[in-house]
């Protein structure tokens, strides 16, 4: 060891190293490009990191009063620019980047803040077109959620009053810029909706920068506009402008003064669709009347209407002729019948056997009456009972006999 050699303790060499590096003032306010590793959160709101690229890397920290104000969440393998200051950790004689603020390379960190959370909340559900609801035809109340001093209030309340005048609109006056400004917005949409004082909600603000329209870029916000039973309307900014409440929203307007139109029909267009119904209205029931007047007039010309008696007469007559046509077609089926009946009665009297008595013959029976056709059904000394013309006898059979087949074809 050299005689001339600085000894030092371990915390001395340390506070030196300190000390070079914090009275440098090239280290107090750097920007360092960098790839971001290793980032964690802890409970107490301080975010711990390293920045690397291909040969070294640094350790990093943010504390929680500068990580309140970032814009985008950071995550691994994003390239950033870390602002701030080096410094010395005497404890442990490590150097690290105390962080005050960190840009995405290459894009704004507003913008990806706003892509972060456009992505989240489209994952989520919360822009599908399948959830939101219609816009009431003509709403009774309309609450503006936006700031009450701006040029865009005023002119809604003026279109709003120009074209549909029934409404009536409640402003609901909250900051539309700054840190405070999401909350209040998120908060009156709430409080609309706790006590339904509105039928349709219109929340946003005139044109501006980014960082001006920010507040409508808030998850608070987007969630407030997704949870409300009231349909929304988001009117933030001009036409280029696109925010996260517009996703979420029931209906985007490209400005205020839109969202307005938009909200409320026009009166007078309402008068001359109204009009138009009138009109066909009344050319209905002209044809209406014309109809029923021609179908009166066909009626009253009738003879009944003109001349009840005479009428009566003519109908008196085709009864009369109905009563002559009924008696002569009695008379003629009576006819009819008395002639068949005739008919019938002479085809039976020719058939009666008193007729075949009278011509000389008898008719042979045994004593329960049934008749005898055949000798086989006598045996001598049977009685039988013979029917006459005049009357009957009753004999005794003596003999019978019975005729040969020749006898029999002869008498056929």
């Amino acid at each position: 060891m050299r005689p001339d050699a600085l000894t030092l303790t371990v915390s001395e060499l340390n506070a030196l190293v300190r000390d070079r590096i914090e009275s440098d003032l090239r280290f107090a306010d750097l920007a360092v490009l960098g790839e971001l590793s290793n980032y964690k959160v802890y409970p107490s709101g301080h975010h711990y990191f390293t920045l690397k690229d291909q040969d070294s890397s640094l350790r990093c920290v943010m504390f929680r009063s500068s990580a309140v104000r970032l814009r985008f969440r950071p995550e691994n393998g994003m390239k950033v620019c870390a602002l701030g200051a080096l410094r010395v950790y005497q404890r442990d004689g490590a150097y690290q980047l105390y962080c005050s603020a960190l840009i995405p390379d290459g894009i704004g960190d507003l913008q990806l803040a706003f892509e972060q959370l456009k992505q989240k909340l489209q994952k989520e559900g919360l822009f599908d077109e399948d959830r939101k609801r219609p816009l009431p035809a003509f709403p009774g109340r309309i609450a503006l959620v936006t700031s009450s001093a701006g040029a865009a209030v005023h002119d809604m309340i003026r279109i709003l009053g120009r074209r549909w005048p029934l409404s009536r609109v409640l402003v609901v006056p909250v900051r539309v810029q700054g840190a405070e400004a999401p909350g209040e917005i998120a908060e009156a949409i709430r409080w609309v909706n706790s006590i339904s004082a509105a039928d349709l909600i219109i929340t946003g603000r005139g044109g501006g920068s980014l960082e001006d329209l920010w507040a409508f870029n808030d998850e608070r916000v987007a969630r407030a506009v997704y949870a409300s039973r009231i349909p929304v309307i988001s009117a933030v900014g001009h036409e280029p402008d696109v925010t996260i409440c517009d996703f979420v929203a029931d209906r985007r307007a490209s400005t205020p003064s839109n969202a307005a139109e938009i909200a409320v029909p026009d009166r007078e267009e309402i008068a001359d669709y109204l009009y138009g119904y009138e009109l066909r209205l009344r050319q209905g029931m002209d044809r209406v009347l014309r109809e029923k007047r021609r179908r009166l007039e066909l009626q009253a010309s009738r003879p009944v209407l003109k001349d009840a008696s005479a009428f009566v007469d003519l109908r008196r007559l085709e009864l009369d002729r109905l009563c002559e046509r009924l008696s002569s077609a009695g008379q003629r089926q009576l006819i009819g019948k008395r002639n068949r009946l005739t008919h019938c009665a002479a085809a039976l009297d020719a058939l009666s056997p008193l007729k075949v008595l009278a011509r000389g013959y008898l008719i042979a029976g045994d004593r329960k009456g049934n008749p005898v056709t055949s000798v086989h059904q006598l045996q001598p000394g049977d009685r039988i009972r013979l029917r006459l013309k005049d009357g009957s006898a009753e004999c005794t059979v003596e003999k019978q006999e019975e005729l040969s087949l020749g006898t029999q074809k002869a008498l056929l």
